[in-house]
């Protein structure tokens, strides 16, 4: 088991509940619209939030943007050490460098004892596209090796600043060279891991990558937080990594969906139906979260075959037939509706035994 870190009041390894990231990509030096961004991130079900800093205005908006939301918020820092002291100075509950880019010794170790004046810890990150010259030299190119004996370079440098409240990630935008690298790392040091595949690709294409690299990582009990990284709008990278938790029930006040792909026998326009359970469930979900509730199974299924049983096993489902469908509610039919009811009357019951309405 992984060492445990306190992050804003949000726990990081030690046996805590995996935690969601995710990161900004508003201008950091636009105040309002970072904080807009942020509150939206944590309605999604974000656990802890990261903003660039690329200058010292953005340090100081940090300041501001800090103030205003409540969820821990981490510091991005590259190349200047400078900005990670400001931004720390500025309230940052986490910060996220790359030993290898900030530069001499000296600078590190001004942001290590910044950290430990304000009692934060900081997150080592390795990327395959910002390996040490000389470590690329040793493994003529990227390789699994090269990634962990960075990792652990880095990792020496901060501990012989006597310092250990340290997350650590390394990933690359290679599913299996990531995968390789976890397990090579996780072998050899008990600080919790960051995981993700680092410019998955965009909501379309990243989304297998993300799904297969997380969660074969997952699946071995290895990292304790997650980014799944898109292109766009971050709010798809927190519902994806939400789904990602469900299918591995490791998502505490979460709604598992169960829906069947559909066949010849189908006798109603299920995907129509799905889309409206599906987008009524995500406010519930959020209320679940809010108020810690337990999580629940909804099954929306298309015809006789396997429908009636897996309504019946769900905690909420409808079985559908020639244009109606059988509501279930814990394993017993309540009540037969048109097709165009369905989505209404199962939301419906579901808002009734969970006292959401």
């Amino acid at each position: 088991m992984s060492r445990k870190v306190n992050c804003g009041g949000v726990l990081i390894g030690g046996g805590a509940p995996i935690t969601i990231q995710s990161m900004t990509n508003t201008d950091t030096r636009n105040i309002a619209d970072t904080v807009l961004q942020i509150e939206r991130l944590k309605e999604a079900g974000c656990d802890i939030v990261r903003c660039a800093i690329p200058d010292m205005e953005a340090a100081e908006a940090f300041g501001a943007i800090k103030k205003k939301v409540k969820v821990p918020l981490v510091a991005d820092i590259h190349f200047d050490y400078r900005l990670a002291v400001a931004a720390i100075k500025n309230g940052a509950d986490k910060v996220r460098i790359n030993p290898g880019n900030i530069g001499s010794c000296e600078r590190v170790k001004a942001v290590i004892d910044a950290a430990k004046e304000r009692q934060i810890p900081i997150r080592i990150g390795v990327n395959s596209g910002s390996l040490e010259k000389e470590i690329l030299e040793k493994y003529m190119g990227i390789s699994a090796e090269a990634l962990v004996e960075s990792a652990l370079k880095n990792i020496k440098m901060i501990e012989d600043m006597d310092f250990s409240d340290i997350v650590v990630s390394l990933k690359s935008s290679d599913v299996r060279l990531n995968y390789q690298a976890h397990n090579l790392i996780y072998r050899q040091m008990d600080y919790p891991l960051h995981i993700g595949i680092t410019e998955a690709g965009t909501v379309e294409s990243g989304k297998a990558k993300s799904a297969v690299g997380i969660g074969s990582l997952l699946l071995q009990r290895i990292g304790d937080t997650i980014r799944v990284s898109l292109t766009g709008d971050p709010v798809n990278e927190v519902y994806f990594a939400c789904e990602i938790l469900k299918a591995l029930n490791l998502k505490h006040s979460s709604i598992n969906f169960i829906s069947c792909p559909t066949c010849g026998r189908c006798g109603v326009d299920l995907a129509k139906i799905t889309a409206e359970v599906e987008n009524a469930l995500r406010p519930i979900e959020e209320k679940m979260r809010n108020n810690l509730m337990p999580s629940f199974t909804v099954a929306v299924m298309g015809c006789e075959v396997n429908g009636p049983g897996e309504a019946r096993e769900a905690d909420f489902g409808v079985a559908c037939g020639k244009g109606k469908g059988l509501i279930f509610k814990n394993g017993k039919i309540v009540r037969t509706v048109k097709e165009e009811e369905i989505a209404k009357e199962l939301i419906q019951y579901i808002k009734q035994e969970k006292v959401l309405i």
